[in-house]
C-alpha cells in the first residue's frame, strides 16, 4: 500500500493543476445539487418491532390521531380557585384565542374534561396540532404563548409544556470556535501560517463535499436533521487530523533533503497509509450503527461515514497537490528555524516523555490505569432515559409548568400512559376493552384510568392511563411491564390485543433495545477493528492493548458524564442547571464516535513506533522514537478535537451540553492518558512479544506494509529519491 500512495502522492503533487480542478469541479457539482436536489429533514422517532412506537402508527391508522403531530399544554395557576367566575372566565378566553393560534387543531375544555386539581388551584388544557414538532414555527410558538398569556391579566400563572413549546435549537458558534481553536493551535505547532492553513482549507473543501452530499440525500431518502450537523462535526474534526499528520511527515522529509515532490511521495506513502487505516477505523464505527436497528442512527452513522471516507481521499490526493502550489512556503522562515531546531534536538519533549515512560513502566501503568478506573465508579450507576420537562433549567417555561402538574394532580399527570386495545370485526374491542381497565384500575401505581375513546367501528380502542409516580421512576416502569403482563390473559379471555405507548412508554422502550444493542455494537466495532489493526500492525499483543485502552476510555467517560449529568458533581462549573438521566442515545453514540477517534491516535502513533521498530530499534527505542516524532502531531490533532467538542458544553441544551463534555473528556483521556501514556508503557512492558505474529497467521495476512519498510528498500537506490535541495 505504501508503494501505491507514493505514487499518488507524487502523481498528485505533480499534476496539481489537473487535481485541482477536478475537486474544484466535484464541489460545484455537489453544491449545485445541494441547492437543488434537497428535500426536507425529518425529526420523526421510528424503531422497527418496538411495542410503542408500533401502537402510535396504529393510533393513526385506526383513530385517526395522527401521533407524531406537535402537542402543547397550558397550565393556568390562581391564587384562589380556577372556578371564580372572573379566573374561569379569563382561562376560557385565552383558550379560546389559543384555539385559533395557527396550526391548532384542538384544544381541551379543563373545566369538562378532568383538567382542574383536587384543591381547585390549578387548571390544564391540551393542545394539540395538525402538524409535526419541527414544522412548527417561531411564529406559531409566539401566537401560542401570546393567547395564554393573556389570562395573566386576572392574576393567573400560565405556564406551557409539550413539544410544540420547545424551538429549534440556536446555531451554536461551536464551528466557528472550533476553526479559529484549529487555526491558532496548527500555527504553534508548525510555525508557519501557510502550513497551518492548508489542513484547515482541504478539511473545509472535504466537509463542504460530504455535507452537501449529505444534504442531496435528503431529496432521496429520510433524514434527521441532526444529521447534516454530525457530518460537519466528525468530518471537521477527522480531515484536520489527516491533514495535519501529512503536512508533518511532509516537512520532516523536506527537512532530511528531499525534493518537494518526493518527499510528498514518501509523506503519502507513509503517513498516508496511516491516514487510510485510521478512517478506516473511524468508518467502521460509524457505519457499524447500523446493527442497532434504529433507522435514523443508521443514516446519521453512514452519512457521518461518507464524510469521513471524502476526508481521506482529499488528504491523499488533494491535499499533496496544495503542497505543490505551496512548494517549500510550507516551511516559512520561523518554521523552519523550528523543525530544524527540533530534529536537531537530542532530547524534545516527546522523546523526554517517551524515555520517562519506559523508565517507570510498571508505575505509569498502574498509577493511569488506577485512576481511570477510580474515575469509571460512577457510571455504575447510569441510568438511561429520553429527555422530558423534568431536566429543563428550572427558570423555564417548561420546567414550570412540569412541576405545577405535578404538585396539582400528581407526578404521573405529566408522563400519562396510552392502552391500546384492538379486536377483531366491529365492536371487536369492547369486552376486551371493559376488561382491560377494570383490570388496570386494580394495579399498585395507579391513578386515574380515563374512561376508553372507541373508533367508529369500535373494534380499536384507547385509554388513558395516569401512574401515581412520575415519568422517570422504577416504579412506572414497572406499571408499564405489568399492564403489558396482562395481555396473554386478555387474549385468551375476549380474543383482544393489548399494546403500551405514549412518550413514557416510548422512552423505556428505546432505553431498552438500545442496552440490548449495546454489546453487538461492540463486538462488530471491536471485532472488525481488532482484524483492521492486527493487518495493519501485524500483531496480536498491540491490537489487543489498543481495544483494552479503548474501553478503559470509556468507562471513565461514562463515570464522568454521570458524576456531573446525573449526580450532579462540579455542576455550577459546567452550567448545568438540572440533573436527571443520561439520554438512552449518548453511551452507543460515543462508542461509535471514540473509537473510532481513538484508533486513529492509536495508528497515528503507534505506526511510528512500529516504523522504528522494523528499521531496527529496539522495543525501547522504538517507543521513544515513536514518541520523539508522533507526540506533537497527536497533541495537535487532541487539542482540536477537544476544542471543536468542548465548544458544545455552551449549548443550553442538555444533551447537547452532554455530548459535548461527553465528547471532550473521551478525546482528552484517549489521547493523553491511554495512547501517550498508557500505550507506551505497555509497548516497552511487552518488548519484542508487542511485536511478534505467529508464523501461520503472517502466512494468511497481506502485508499492506503500512510502516514503508518495502518503499524505503525500493527507493534506496533511486538517485533522484536521495538528491538533496536546500530548505
Amino acid at each position: 500500500m505504501a508503494t501505491l500512495l507514493y505514487r499518488l502522492g507524487r502523481f498528485s503533487f505533480r499534476r496539481r493543476g489537473l487535481v485541482a480542478l477536478v475537486w474544484a469541479l466535484l464541489l460545484a457539482v455537489f453544491g449545485a445539487g445541494a441547492a437543488t436536489l434537497s428535500g426536507p429533514t425529518s425529526d420523526s422517532f421510528t424503531i422497527p418491532g418496538v411495542e410503542s412506537i408500533t401502537a402510535f402508527d396504529t393510533l393513526e391508522q385506526k383513530m385517526g390521531t395522527a401521533a407524531d403531530n406537535a402537542s402543547a399544554r397550558v397550565v393556568f395557576r390562581a391564587e384562589g380557585t380556577v372556578a371564580d367566575d372572573g379566573t374561569r372566565s379569563a382561562i376560557e378566553q385565552a383558550l379560546a384565542e389559543v384555539a385559533e393560534a395557527p396550526h391548532v387543531a384542538s384544544v381541551t375544555d379543563p373545566f369538562l374534561e378532568n383538567g382542574v386539581s383536587a384543591d381547585g388551584r390549578t387548571a390544564y388544557a391540551q393542545v394539540a396540532y395538525d402538524i409535526q414538532t419541527i414544522d412548527v414555527s417561531e411564529t406559531d410558538r409566539e401566537a401560542l404563548f401570546d393567547a395564554g398569556r393573556s389570562a395573566e391579566s386576572a392574576g393567573l400563572q400560565v405556564e406551557f409544556g409539550g413539544d410544540a413549546t420547545q424551538g429549534v435549537p440556536e446555531q451554536s458558534a461551536a464551528e466557528v470556535i472550533g476553526l479559529l481553536v484549529a487555526a491558532l493551535v496548527l500555527a504553534l505547532t508548525f510555525g508557519s501560517l501557510v502550513a497551518a492553513g492548508l489542513p484547515l482549507l482541504t478539511a473545509i473543501i472535504g466537509v463542504a463535499l460530504g455535507v452537501s452530499g449529505v444534504t442531496i440525500a435528503t431529496g432521496f431518502v429520510e433524514l434527521s436533521s441532526s444529521t447534516p450537523t454530525l457530518a460537519l462535526m466528525l468530518g471537521l474534526a477527522v480531515a484536520i487530523d489527516y491533514a495535519l499528520f501529512i503536512v508533518s511527515r511532509y516537512r520532516h522529509e523536506l527537512f532530511l533533503g528531499r525534493e518537494p515532490e518526493e518527499a510528498a511521495g514518501r509523506a503519502v506513502g507513509t503517513a498516508g497509509s496511516a491516514v487510510v487505516f485510521a478512517g478506516l477505523t473511524v468508518v467502521i464505527a460509524l457505519a457499524a450503527l447500523s446493527v442497532v436497528g434504529v433507522p435514523f442512527l443508521t443514516a446519521m452513522g453512514l452519512a457521518a461515514a461518507g464524510t469521513v471516507a471524502v476526508a481521506v481521499v482529499i488528504a491523499l490526493t488533494l491535499l499533496p497537490a496544495v503542497l505543490g502550489f505551496a512548494g517549500l512556503r510550507i516551511l516559512g522562515t520561523r518554521g523552519r528555524a523550528r523543525l530544524e531546531r527540533e530534529e536537531q534536538a537530542a532530547q524534545p519533549f516527546g522523546a523526554r516523555w517517551g524515555a520517562a515512560l519506559v523508565r517507570h513502566r510498571l508505575v505509569a501503568l498502574l498509577v493511569t490505569a488506577g485512576t481511570l478506573l477510580v474515575v469509571a465508579v460512577p457510571a455504575l450507576d447510569l441510568e438511561l432515559g429520553l429527555p422530558d420537562e423534568s431536566t429543563a433549567a428550572p427558570d423555564s417555561t417548561q420546567r414550570k409548568a412540569y412541576d405545577l402538574v405535578s404538585e396539582g394532580f400528581g407526578p404521573g399527570f405529566n408522563g400519562p400512559l396510552l392502552v391500546l386495545v384492538e379486536g377483531a370485526g366491529e365492536g371487536g374491542a369492547v369486552a376486551g376493552t371493559e376488561q382491560a381497565q377494570a383490570a388496570i384500575a386494580q394495579l399498585d401505581d395507579v391513578a386515574v384510568v380515563a374512561p376508553a375513546q372507541f373508533n367508529p367501528a369500535q373494534d380499536t380502542a384507547v385509554m388513558t392511563v395516569i401512574p401515581a409516580s412520575g415519568p422517570a421512576t422504577d416504579a412506572t416502569e414497572e406499571l408499564v411491564s405489568t399492564i403489558r403482563d396482562l395481555a396473554p390473559q386478555l387474549r385468551a379471555d375476549t380474543g383482544v390485543s393489548l399494546a403500551v405507548t405514549g412518550v413514557t412508554a416510548v422512552t423505556l422502550d428505546v432505553a431498552d433495545k438500545l442496552n440490548a444493542a449495546m454489546l453487538p455494537y461492540l463486538l462488530v466495532v471491536v471485532g472488525l477493528a481488532f482484524l483492521l489493526l492486527l493487518l495493519v500492525f501485524r500483531s496480536v499483543l498491540v491490537p489487543l492493548k489498543a481495544v483494552l485502552g479503548f474501553l478503559l476510555s470509556v468507562v471513565a467517560t461514562f463515570g464522568a458524564v454521570v458524576a456531573i449529568f446525573q449526580w450532579g458533581w462540579l455542576s455550577g462549573v459546567f452550567g448545568v442547571e438540572s440533573t436527571g438521566p443520561i439520554i438512552s442515545l449518548l453511551p452507543i453514540f460515543l462508542i461509535g464516535v471514540l473509537f473510532g477517534l481513538a484508533m486513529d491516535y492509536e495508528v497515528f502513533l503507534v505506526t511510528r513506533m512500529r516504523e522504528e521498530y522494523v528499521h531496527g530499534a529496539t522495543p525501547d527505542e522504538a517507543v521513544v522514537g515513536g514518541m520523539r516524532h508522533g507526540t506533537r502531531v497527536v497533541t495537535a490533532a487532541a487539542l482540536i478535537m477537544i476544542s471543536v467538542f468542548a465548544g458544545f458544553i455552551l449549548a443550553s441544551d442538555t444533551i447537547i451540553k452532554t455530548m459535548g463534555f461527553a465528547l471532550a473528556f473521551g478525546v482528552a483521556v484517549d489521547a493523553f492518558l491511554v495512547r501517550m501514556t498508557i500505550v507506551p508503557a505497555v509497548l516497552s512492558l511487552l518488548g519484542r512479544s508487542a511485536w511478534r505474529l505467529p508464523r501461520w497467521l503472517d502466512r494468511v495476512l497481506p502485508d499492506v506494509d503500512v510502516e514503508g519498510e518495502k518503499l524505503t528498500r525500493a527507493l534506496e537506490d533511486s538517485p533522484a529519491a536521495k538528491e538533496p535541495v536546500a530548505v
